[in-house]
């Protein structure tokens, strides 16, 4: 015969204990797992601690103007929203820096974030800003593709949505991704997280849109939407330039259908006005590839957009 043997109880729990299980009660949902094994030992799940970054969270919110305002007001009890030039606060004192200021001052935002904290810092401005986040050690901070239009402050946001992408095309990546979906989710918002090259092709995309809108549309001295059903040639051949030169810098192929999904978006924004502004982060990143190549020997990869750009007197 064979004697079973007791089965192994488990450890009570000692006061100790019993206080961490309170303090993990009062954690917000999903901050952390905890579970006692049979050896009375508390064990946690950073599994757990990771999916928190999927939820909306207090956040500090840098710049009031329509976006910074626009998602202070879809976010949640916790939030600071810090104007232009004020402190960066010590509270919260983790979660996502969400930066809604102008291009022209995020150095400054940078050099007053506490070191610890910059990895937090969520960008999510116009423009090529790679090469300056890595110059500032912040290669892999959280960046947004944002796709919103706020008309004025205060007003509700319009979601970037057009006939070519009914699933929006706002997109994140980084860090703190899922946690901005997961805000823009709680005003119908639309959001979507991406990595690598992915990130990259759509990253191209929208500067493409920016950069040849604004310059068609600076020229003509009309609306981003006249651009789109007035000087549709114009656009498609400056798209077309802007993307073989982008293609060929950051080694990515763009999927087929640019111009349709650049133009459907342009319709979807048709009263935004135009003008070649931050040349240094938009319309300056593609110049800087016609130096390059004139400065190596080699004819200009982007005749048309440098032409645009004397024209208007932004580079002689």
């Amino acid at each position: 015969t064979t004697t079973r043997a007791a089965p192994a109880r488990r450890a009570a729990p000692t006061s100790a204990m019993r206080d961490l299980i309170v303090i993990a009660l009062l954690l917000p949902s999903c901050a952390l797992s905890m579970t006692i094994a049979t050896d009375g030992l508390i064990r946690t799940s950073r599994h757990a601690a990771h999916v928190r970054m999927a939820e909306d969270m207090p956040s500090i919110i840098i710049g009031g103007g329509r976006i910074g305002s626009a998602l202070a007001e879809i976010g949640c009890d916790g939030d600071v929203l810090v104007r232009r030039g004020e402190p960066i606060p010590e509270e919260p004192a983790s979660g996502p820096i969400y930066v809604c200021t102008r291009n022209n001052v995020l150095a400054d935002v940078i050099a007053a974030t506490a070191a610890e904290r910059r990895e937090d810092l969520v960008f999510m401005q116009n423009g090529m800003l790679g090469d300056f986040l890595a110059e500032q050690g912040l290669a892999g901070v959280t960046q947004v593709l944002l796709y919103l239009a706020v008309s004025k402050l205060g007003e509700k946001p319009t979601d970037g949505i057009t006939d070519t992408n009914p699933e929006g095309l706002t997109s994140a990546t980084g860090k703190w991704a899922a946690a901005f979906k997961a805000r823009l989710e709680k005003g119908a918002l639309t959001c979507h997280v991406r990595d690598g090259d992915d990130y990259t092709r759509r990253m191209l995309e929208k500067h493409v849109w920016i950069c040849a809108f604004m310059a068609v549309g600076a020229r003509r001295g009309c609306s981003v939407g006249d651009v789109e059903s007035q000087h549709k040639d114009e656009l498609r051949r400056l798209v077309e330039e802007l993307v073989a030169a982008g293609e060929k810098e950051l080694g990515v192929t763009l999927e087929a259908g640019v111009f349709e999904r650049l133009a459907a978006y342009g319709r979807s924004v048709a009263h935004f006005p135009t003008a070649v502004k931050e040349f240094e982060w938009r319309n300056g990143w593609f110049y800087k590839l016609s130096e390059a190549a004139l400065a190596a020997g080699d004819a200009d990869p982007l005749p048309i957009h440098t032409a645009v750009l004397k024209e208007l007197g932004v580079v002689s």
